[in-house]
């Protein structure tokens, strides 16, 4: 998964912030209780306020991140 993201965070850079969370650590386990997630790799995209969009359990590729944006954002 880490070249697709790694693929994503270049390709979106600018349109999308990228946070990878290790959810090994304190922190990130922290955060998967908050974000309600326990599978990995699990994707959650919000917006600029922070509201949940779009999750996404298991693999995601860069054609399926552009489809989604293609179908809900514009520029």
């Amino acid at each position: 998964m880490k070249p697709v993201v790694n693929a994503v965070e270049e390709e979106f850079s600018g349109r999308m912030n990228v946070l990878r969370v290790d959810i090994h650590t304190e922190a990130g386990a922290e955060m998967a209780k908050e974000l309600d997630f326990q599978y990995t790799p699990t994707f959650i995209f919000f917006d600029e306020t922070g509201k949940e969009l779009w999750r996404e359990v298991g693999g995601l590729t860069t054609s399926r991140i552009r489809d989604w944006l293609g179908e809900n954002y514009s520029d």
